[in-house]
């Protein structure tokens, strides 16, 4: 934790971003770390008072069970402000203590606008630039913007959030895989058939049409998120989890990372959800939902397959996917093994391949084995070794802003990185665009078109 003082400056502070996930995340954060000394100031085009912001950040504090930290932050005040002006950007930035940490809870299109703005103005030393994905729309918008950044502050001092990032649960990858020799040694093509990292939703689209129709599942997730936890379940062990050495070897793993057969077509899936139920909650059809354009046919539910062409994983299909309004939440990472060379005559049973499931929350790990059984030992069965791993001493959001704060950005995600996400699911987009895939449909609160063929995990299956 940083002894000196932070002053977090949030842009968008009257948004919804700031009270539901910011605001909340930082309560959780001081009162976890009682001497961390910050001080909060909230901007934003609507007009409050310091008040008004001060009931905003103690209600948001309440959320987590942190209103006690409310006494960290409690001289917080509010600056009306337009952050695409000049003038109001060198206000805002004038007179803080300490170092600055600029995070901007704003869309991406007015992010972009003030750093443009941000290249003419004089800006404090150490100026930490916290933005939320996504980062760019393509691969070249990314790399425009990487040198609007860079005129700015170097790139140590940009953070580009990526909330995955912060869950403990994803670092629990790294723990689970590099720590034990039963692992480690089997963790690459020589010994794994397959990978799938799924992340489904039962939720629709709660009333981000102004968005998801412009994103979709495969911008919304795979590209923003999912890539993230392939590059860390993928990479080389790195000599230390510092900031240099760990996004050194997850950008290794993405610049190697390229569609399966380089063949768009034929290694990825896209669909949307028509009206249904899930639960006792009844959902319109995706495109009658409120602000929702028919016409951009988005899709709800993509899915791809990925191969990183490396000595250690050439030839294993890594399945990416994502859905809205599905039957489960199913929020894991699946790595099949391969079958054993061979099985002696005599045992009978399951014979299914080992099977190891990381959940994405709740936080748990599951081994599945064949085992012999209890009545007859000449049969096999299958078991579930498991273990509960917690929710984490902090939400996503607290890991997230606690980097941000102490200058730390392991967990961001670095230019280069921002570039190559869009590198690889361009030729996906490229092929929806051209409808050479087709947009199927589903039913809300089912697990997939009727017209995809059930696999073992779900997904597409790959020789």
């Amino acid at each position: 934790m940083a002894a000196e003082t932070t002053t977090l400056l949030i842009l968008g502070a009257s948004g919804d971003l700031t009270s539901r996930l910011l605001l909340p995340a930082l309560g959780q954060l001081l009162a976890r770390e009682p001497g961390r000394r910050i001080h909060l100031r909230g901007a934003g085009i609507d007009e409050l008072d310091d008040e008004a912001w001060r009931e905003i950040v103690r209600a948001s504090f309440a959320t987590t069970d942190s209103a006690g930290a409310f006494d960290a932050v409690a001289d917080t005040t509010y600056t009306r402000a337009d952050i695409t002006s000049p003038d109001d950007l060198t206000a805002l930035l004038a007179g803080n203590e300490g170092r600055v940490a600029l995070y901007f809870a704003v869309p991406p299109a007015v992010a972009e606008r003030a750093c443009e703005v941000l290249t003419g103005v004089d800006v404090p030393e150490g100026l930490i630039l916290a933005l939320e994905k996504p980062f760019g729309s393509d691969e070249a918008s990314a790399r425009r913007l990487n040198e609007t950044l860079r005129r700015i502050v170097p790139e140590s001092q940009v953070f580009r959030i990526d909330h995955f990032l912060g869950r403990s649960t994803t670092l629990n990858l790294v723990g689970i895989r590099l720590a034990n020799r039963l692992i480690e040694p089997v963790w690459s093509a020589e010994h794994i058939e397959s990978v799938l990292i799924r992340y489904d939703e039962t939720l629709g689209l709660e009333g981000r049409a102004g968005y998801y129709d412009r994103a979709g599942a495969l911008v919304d997730m795979i590209q923003s998120h999912l890539l993230q936890v392939l590059a860390i379940l993928a990479m080389e062990p790195p000599a230390t989890l510092d900031e240099r050495d760990f996004r050194d070897a997850t950008a290794a793993v993405l610049r190697a990372t390229h569609v399966w057969n380089d063949d768009p077509t034929a290694s990825s899936r896209r669909a949307r959800y028509t009206a249904g139920s899930i639960g006792d909650r009844e959902l319109p059809a995706y495109v009658d939902e409120p602000g929702v354009d028919a016409a951009n046919q988005t899709e709800t539910l993509a899915e791809m397959v990925c191969e990183v062409r490396t000595e250690r994983w050439r030839g294993v299909p890594i399945t990416l996917r994502s859905g809205k309004a599905l039957d489960d939440a199913d929020r894991e990472v699946i790595v099949r093994f391969r079958p054993v060379r061979h099985l002696p005559d005599g045992l009978t049973g399951s014979t299914e391949p080992s099977v190891l499931r990381f959940s994405l929350g709740p936080d748990r790990v599951a081994l599945e084995l064949n085992l012999n059984g209890g009545d007859d030992p000449f049969e096999l069965e299958r078991a579930s070794l498991r273990a509960e791993l917690g929710a984490g001493a902090l939400k996503a959001y607290a890991e997230v802003l606690s980097g941000i704060l102490d200058g730390d950005a392991t967990l961001a995600v670095r230019g280069d990185v921002a570039e190559e996400c869009w590198r690889i699911v361009q030729p996906v987009r490229d092929a929806w665009r051209a409808d050479e895939v087709p947009l199927d449909e589903y039913r809300a609160g089912s697990e997939r078109p009727d017209s995809w063929p059930r696999h073992p995990d779900g997904a597409l299956g790959r020789s």
